[in-house]
């Protein structure tokens, strides 16, 4: 057999461990991984083919053939630790896992295959050049191939040993801090916010002199003047002024006092700059709380109860959701006051004139006749809704939604392509992701950002607009400013895998926007916004950006204040989330794109220094 038919096998045997690796990390269960069993076949035939090429190779060529021969076996015991440790060994020892029987054994294995397995195939793939490389040379240079297997081993061992070193820092609770740090500069909706003044309003800052957390506090108001001249700063110390710092309620220096008129915040910031870093790099955040409190009019949240909606605490022991203390102190955050309303307090009457919102958040029972009649009249007069229902409770809330001019469909929807991996199973596809937002002004910030601040929920139906037959008035108009990615389906049989043509795919809407008419002005209008899924609010699923944002900006809409709706900056590190589809683009590029170009752009560059010592020699 020549060089060319030994380098097909070769060939063969890396398809062969390819397909091994297809069957076992990409498919990984059903009929479709038979092609592991395929690519194991190759790579035992590869290695019994190049065996039996020793009987007939010379004596020159016999040892670089023994070489490539113990590399493909180490490669084949690589292989062999891996189904060891696999479910597919489990009949081997009593149908359980060797993980459940033998932990260490299991553990060293998961350790010592992928270091085999690197050793062989980059060995194998460096000699196999270097062999291949002298393919017209009078004589095989076997210092030349001893060399190209030593790099090889030595890149194999740095790999290991860089993995071994990331793996012992993850398990490491040790933490540095080596990011760049940086105050917040005033965000656009803080910008707003004071842009829209028409009071004066005063910030007086107690710091002892020459102190740097003074510095960075001064530059973010003196830039935050720009926007009106009703804004005031005042520095004060309080062991100088001790009578003006008892005035505003202040008992010691790093404190930001926010007022205007009779009301007033405070923010503790801290004098000593290392301790300050977390205060300095959210103070865009803590200031707009501090501004909406003092600035804007108290305004009262109601959220309805008695129905099974979330609320601080589960209404009943069974119900294992999450609760929305996150939304309450979010809305507190921005200055509004906060109520139950149920059946108590007069829900089956009349809404109280001081509400400036009610919410309905995840209700499990229908409503009352006489609920649905005081909310009905509370919007036709210009009130304003927030509700948040779910498909899981198979109700779809037409008493509530039909006077909105909407339907609810209960069949929960999934995607396949754009999602939030929680477990990494199949479930998965129904934690919705999307960054599919309108021009509405009820997603201001969120159309800016895009998929750069996607919104999640986890198990959400849909909505549609009722016909011109079933809408209760003709001065209801209704926006959809958030739609599923367009590979959303419904998932009518709740298997999370896609069954066409009884399934669709397309752009879902996940909120509705409702205006009614009263008049000309917008202030007598009645405003609702509906969000097809309350886990979208819920603790922990709030603290996601997208999540946060629709919020703020959906409440300042319904409230007439959509003006000043816009980011809010931050210099904290957040994490990084990827919906799966981005994990597997960025997976796949560190791991064979990033090392392919660097191969790449290395094989360039020698291969122009070859052709450059060719030139000088002839």
């Amino acid at each position: 057999m020549g060089r060319g038919g030994k380098l097909a096998w070769s060939i063969s045997y890396l398809v062969g461990v390819v397909a091994i690796f297809v069957g076992e990390r990409l498919i990984g269960s059903g009929g479709a991984r038979a092609i592991t069993g395929v690519g194991l076949a190759v790579v035992v035939i590869a290695t019994i083919v190049r065996a039996l090429g020793l009987a007939t190779a010379s004596a020159e060529e016999r040892t670089t053939q023994r070489l490539l021969l113990a590399l493909r076996g180490l490669g084949l015991a690589a292989l062999a630790f891996y189904f060891l440790q696999s479910d597919l060994a489990s009949p081997l020892f009593g149908g359980k896992p060797l993980e459940r029987e033998w932990p260490k054994l299991a553990t060293a294995l998961q350790v010592l295959w992928p270091a085999m397995l690197a050793a062989a195939l980059l060995g194998a793939g460096f000699v196999e050049a270097a062999y291949q490389s002298m393919a017209r040379a009078p004589k095989l240079a076997l210092d030349r191939i001893r060399d190209a297997l030593w790099s090889a081993l030595g890149i194999a061992f740095a790999l290991v040993f860089a993995f071994s070193i990331c793996f012992v820092a993850s398990e490491r609770d040790k933490k540095i801090d080596l990011s760049y740090f940086r105050t917040a500069k005033p965000g656009e909706s803080t910008r707003k916010i004071v842009g829209a003044l028409d009071q004066p309003l005063t910030v007086s800052m107690f710091f002892p002199p020459a102190n740097e957390v003074r510095e960075q506090v001064n530059d973010y108001f003196t830039d935050l003047q720009k926007e009106s001249k009703l804004l005031e700063v005042k520095s004060y110390d309080h062991a100088v002024d001790p009578v003006k710092a008892k005035e505003l309620g202040v008992s010691g220096n790093g404190i930001v006092v926010i007022s205007r008129g009779g009301r007033r915040e405070l923010l503790s910031v801290g004098q000593e700059l290392e301790a300050a870093r977390s205060q300095l790099r959210n103070l865009d955040k803590e200031v707009q709380k501090r501004l909406m409190q003092v600035a804007r009019p108290g305004r009262t949240v109601y959220l309805t109860s008695g129905h099974g909606e979330r609320g601080p605490t589960p209404p009943v022991d069974t119900d294992k959701r999450l609760t929305v203390r996150d939304l309450r102190e979010l809305l507190l955050g921005q200055g509004y006051s906060v109520k139950d309303f149920g059946a108590a307090e007069g829900l089956a009457a009349d809404v109280p004139a001081d509400a400036a919102i009610v919410a309905v958040i995840g209700p499990q029972k229908p409503f009352a006749p006489e609920e649905v009649a005081s909310l009905k009249r509370y919007f036709d007069r210009g009130g304003r809704i927030f509700l948040a229902i779910d498909p899981e409770v198979g109700l779809d809330q037409a008493d509530l939604l039909q006077p909105l001019g909407l339907k609810f469909l209960t069949t929960p929807l999934a995607n396949d392509q754009a999602y939030w991996a929680r477990t990494h199973a199949p479930s998965d596809h129904g934690n919705i992701a999307t960054g599919s937002y309108s021009s509405h002004p009820a997603v201001t910030t969120l159309g800016h950002l895009g998929m750069r601040a996607p919104m999640v929920l986890l198990g959400a139906g849909a909505l549609e607009e009722l016909g011109k037959k079933e809408k209760p008035n003709a001065a209801i108009t209704v926006d959809f400013p958030v739609r599923a990615h367009p590979a959303t389906w419904n998932d009518a049989n709740g298997n999370f895998a896609f069954d066409a043509p009884a399934e669709t795919r397309k752009s879902w809407n996940l909120s509705a926007a409702v205006v009614k008419k009263n008049g000309t002005k917008p202030a007598d209008e009645g405003r609702a916004l509906v969000l097809a899924d309350s886990d979208a609010v819920a603790d922990g699923i709030l603290n996601n950006l997208g999540n946060a944002y629709f919020v703020l900006d959906g409440v300042k809409w319904l409230l007439g204040d959509e003006a000043l709706a816009g980011e809010v900056t931050s210099e904290a590190d957040v994490p990084i989330a990827h919906t799966h589809k981005q994990d597997v683009i960025w997976f796949y590029s560190t791991i064979f794109l990033a090392p392919g170009l660097a191969l790449g752009i290395g094989a360039l560059v020698m291969r122009r220094r070859q052709r450059g010592g060719r030139k000088e020699a002839a």
